[in-house]
């Protein structure tokens, strides 16, 4: 519980404290002043709450910003953080911003201890995590934020990441974590690879209209920019002020890593082979994701239908919205929330349609719907701790 003293604030000389047997006395002196009620030197005890949690990898970004969502969580509890870079350090030293939270000093990953454990967010680098995940305790529920277990196909993750793969055997029973689409066999799993943030904002509008058969499977075009906070903390040239700001560039032109992951999952609605055009872009913000994806409708098929049909398949969702007719997403709407905000509009192209998509890439492109999925997986309400609106401006 939390435990707090009040002082007194004045308009006048009234004066409100959180004593009731103060506040008659109080009043009956004071009638017909103004009082404020005001809150300082809250301090939060520590309690034991239900789902013990590590967080692998905290000193990154999107461990960073599991502990920032952790903090409203009443059910899971941060018993472990490693950082082998910055062990023996407390979050706060590392995020200064994180500097209220009472937490564990992060510790090599080498020297954790999973005994006071019950579920793990794996939030390290992509080919670091595959043997580590393997040495875990199986009674663990693991969520892996990293691209390691996310492809099917053993052979296809070693061609786009140039590495064998080192847990074959546990990628058989991974279950992908696009939560709104596979949320009753994440309900079951133990490891659920959770999806890339191109991914994620890419398949949520597409996936239902594929299954819909409203759209053509060829010549899907992507046209995907995030902000920098998705190349990670890692010190980068090519991500210095200088190199970014009051500029955009593409990268990974043909051969980003998470074509094969867009493929896989369209694949699976269409059941039929699916190759998308696809080319992301570095924007100079920090935050959020924006897709704009241009297809061809199915014979017959018009923009209202688009529509409608995804209204059908968001209209119970907590964190998919579509927006009104006419009304653009932008990603000024989504930051630090874990929201995706959707439309379609009519392309100048007969026959074409064009679907924009905005999420934050550090919550719902990572993160916030990684802490999605391990609530379906513990069996909580899937919105927990997640119900932070947008920040603006």
């Amino acid at each position: 519980m939390s435990t707090a003293s009040f002082t007194s604030n004045f308009f006048g000389t009234g004066c409100f404290w959180k004593d009731e047997s103060r506040i008659s006395t109080v009043k009956k002196q004071n009638e017909g002043k103004v009082f404020v009620k005001c809150a300082v030197n809250t301090k939060t005890q520590k309690t034991e709450k239900a789902v013990r949690i590590g967080v692998l990898g905290a000193s990154g970004y999107t461990g960073s910003e599991i502990v920032r969502l952790l903090a409203s969580h009443p059910h899971f509890g941060i018993t472990l953080m490693t950082a082998d870079r910055k062990a023996g350090q407390s979050i706060g030293s590392v995020f200064p911003h994180l500097v209220t939270q009472d937490l564990p000093d992060m510790v090599a990953i080498k020297d954790a201890n999973f005994s006071d454990v019950d579920a793990v967010f794996c939030c390290l680098p992509h080919g670091t995590t595959q043997e580590i995940i393997k040495a875990l305790p199986r009674s663990l529920k693991i969520v892996d934020l990293s691209a390691d277990f996310r492809l099917r196909d053993i052979s296809e993750y070693e061609e786009w990441y140039g590495q064998a793969h080192r847990a074959p055997d546990l990628q058989k029973e991974v279950v992908y974590g696009l939560t709104e689409v596979l949320r009753e066999e994440i309900k079951s799993a133990r490891l659920v690879a959770n999806p890339g943030c191109y991914p994620t904002s890419i398949q949520l509008p597409l996936v239902p209209l594929i299954k819909a058969n409203l759209i053509e499977y060829r010549n899907i075009i992507i046209d995907a920019k995030s902000g920098v906070s998705g190349a990670g903390r890692g010190a980068k040239e090519a991500n210095l002020y200088t190199e970014i700001a009051e500029g955009i560039y593409s990268y990974g032109i043909t051969r980003h890593r998470h074509v094969p992951e867009i493929e896989q999952g369209l694949s699976d609605a269409a059941n039929s082979k699916i190759t998308v055009s696809f080319t992301p872009h570095l924007m100079p913000m920090i935050r959020g994701m924006q897709s704009t994806i241009y297809l061809e409708m199915a014979p017959g098929v018009t923009i209202e239908d688009l529509y409608q049909q995804l209204k059908i398949s968001y209209e119970h969702e907590e964190f998919v919205v579509l927006l009104e007719r006419g009304v653009v997403p932008r990603t000024h709407n989504i930051r630090g929330s874990n929201y995706c905000l959707i439309n379609v509009f009519p392309d100048r192209i007969p026959g074409r349609a064009i679907i924009t998509s905005v999420i934050d890439n550090l919550v719902k492109g990572a993160s916030g719907q990684a802490l999605q999925n391990l609530n379906v997986m513990m069996g909580y309400p899937e919105n927990t701790g997640l119900l932070y609106q947008p920040l603006f401006p």
